[in-house]
């Protein structure tokens, strides 16, 4: 009966995880919408806020698994909204560099720091443990996803669903 009682919160958890996910993707569009950009759009300037600095277009489409076509559609839209510029790379001047623009970039984090102000107090009376068990969670989903990502571009839908 132990392997029920697992059974059941394996089950709760896929419900629960189900609900989050959706919740997270459709509060990412209204983001999107009140912003007048795509989701997608929106997670790249987030992606870019946390690398170490300017990146090609390339790079983009690694980050965001679009092609390199769509990758350098998002970064058009993405200056003409001004939160990036597109730079020559000081090394390698036939290099383009698409550089995030400071001052939208504090913008969209007061914003940020608006919409998320009760994040926080969420993991208030959490022990350290607690909260390190929800972060190892977060990064094995962000590694689990990727490469769910990686199957759907490649097509590859056969076979175990655990791979």
């Amino acid at each position: 009966m132990a392997g029920s009682g697992r059974e059941r919160l394996l089950d709760e958890l896929g419900t629960v995880s189900r609900r989050y996910m959706a919740s997270y993707a459709l509060f990412n569009q209204a983001l999107a919408d009140h912003l007048k950009l795509h989701p997608t759009d929106v997670q790249c300037l987030n992606l870019l806020s946390l690398g170490d600095g300017p990146v090609t277009t390339g790079r983009i489409a690694e980050m965001t698994g679009l092609t390199t076509g769509s990758a350098t559609r998002l970064v058009d839209r993405l200056e003409k909204a001004g939160y990036v510029v597109r730079e020559r790379d000081a090394v390698d001047r036939r290099r383009v560099l698409v550089a995030t623009v400071p001052e939208k970039m504090a913008e969209l984090g007061q914003m940020w720091d608006r919409l998320g102000g009760g994040w926080y107090a969420l993991f208030d009376g959490l022990e350290d443990d607690e909260l390190a068990l929800i972060i190892g969670h977060m990064l094995r989903t962000v590694d689990f996803t990727a490469e769910q990502m990686d199957r759907l571009r490649g097509g590859d839908l056969q076979g175990d669903s655990e791979s």
